[in-house]
């Protein structure tokens, strides 16, 4: 495990993505609304610096830092979509993410969108011209329970485990990942801590948007 190439390009078919830290910078967003949503749902607002530790850890355990009860999870999750569907429209793409899903479809490798977000959100965000470089777009999935969406794509897709990586920046992700034996490629930029996910077991590592490009490009190297 670690920051070569766990899985060869040789050998994916499949590469499914995380939106929000992944593809989308909403992390500053999520972070603006976080005192509105404990208010709305009855947890206690997040302090500026619990923001280190709460990037290092899980969601289960952001959720007990909180007091918000996993019962509350699925509707603090709508309110954050609404409000994103409401406020986000300045929620901007990484610098390079275009270009990077452009280039990987044109290596002919299958694109899928896995994301607890809302697709109509996704797609505003992505644009029509990033969005069509997806073959499959599964919204509102469960933070902590993406292992069926993972499932049902590569059901859909016909491609086995084997042959996909997820790329996210979630624990949560990498868990679901692993869960069905998919392997998991941590991105640097995102909401989790790099550290956390290569202590949890990631496959790949990716410091930077360009390094994406590896995914089909056969290019291991950090």
């Amino acid at each position: 495990m670690g920051d070569g190439g766990a899985l060869s390009a040789r050998a994916r078919r499949l590469v499914l993505f995380d939106f929000d830290g992944t593809l989308a910078d909403s992390f500053p967003f999520f972070v603006a609304v976080l005192d509105e949503l404990a208010r709305l749902h009855g947890f206690s607002p997040v302090r500026p610096e619990q923001i280190p530790l709460m990037r290092r850890q899980d969601a289960r355990a952001n959720m007990r830092l909180v007091g918000m009860p996993a019962w509350k999870l699925p509707f603090v999750t709508a309110s954050f979509i609404r409000l994103m569907r409401e406020r986000g429209g300045t929620v901007p793409l990484f610098t390079g993410i275009p270009e990077t899903l452009a280039g990987l479809r044109a290596q002919g490798l299958t694109l899928a969108l896995l994301t607890s977000n809302s697709v109509d959100n996704a797609v505003r965000t992505l644009g029509p011209g990033n969005a069509r470089h997806f073959d499959y777009l599964e919204g509102r999935s469960a933070l902590l329970g993406k292992q069926g969406r993972i499932r049902k794509v590569l059901s859909r897709s016909g491609i086995p485990a084997a042959q996909a990586i997820y790329v996210g920046d979630q624990l949560s992700d990498l868990r679901a990942a692993h869960a069905v034996g998919v392997a998991f490629g941590a991105v640097a930029w995102g909401y989790a801590e790099l550290a956390s996910l290569r202590e949890a077991g990631a496959d790949e590592v990716f410091h930077e948007v360009s390094q994406l490009r590896r995914l089909a490009a056969g290019d291991d190297r950090d």
